[in-house]
């Protein structure tokens, strides 16, 4: 079964950075779109960045010229790379993988999420 597993958040002062990654675990799968996602205390989840297996790359408008998501396949992991953090991007990071798992028959399709690393910006 696949898995996510996030890491690398924490507190960072304004206009710091800090870099969370996404690993994927399993048996016998491969991963076609990644995604980081965000979700603040009395807000929904909202998209942040996402990324294709090819590596093209979306971006929140509020992120953007800040941020950069990045993957290694050979890894089966994703990073967010976060510059000039704001305290308005204080929230849990959640990562997103969609593929397929080859390990059951027929083949699966999964859309899994990580378990979300907490990002607090505050001086």
């Amino acid at each position: 079964q696949v898995q996510l597993v996030e890491s690398g958040g924490g507190l960072v002062q304004p206009g710091g950075s800090l870099r969370v990654s996404c690993a994927a675990s399993g048996n016998a799968f491969s991963i076609d779109d990644m995604g980081w996602y965000r979700q603040a205390p009395g807000n929904q989840r909202e998209v942040v960045a996402t990324i294709s297996r090819g590596g093209l790359t979306n971006y929140a408008e509020s992120v953007k010229g800040r941020f950069t998501i990045s993957r290694d396949n050979a890894k089966n992991t994703m990073y967010l790379q976060m510059n000039s953090l704001k305290p308005e991007d204080t929230a849990v990071y959640y990562c997103n993988a969609v593929g397929t798992d080859f390990s059951s028959r027929p083949y699966r399709r999964f859309n899994l999420w990580g378990q979300g690393t907490q990002v607090t910006v505050s001086s």
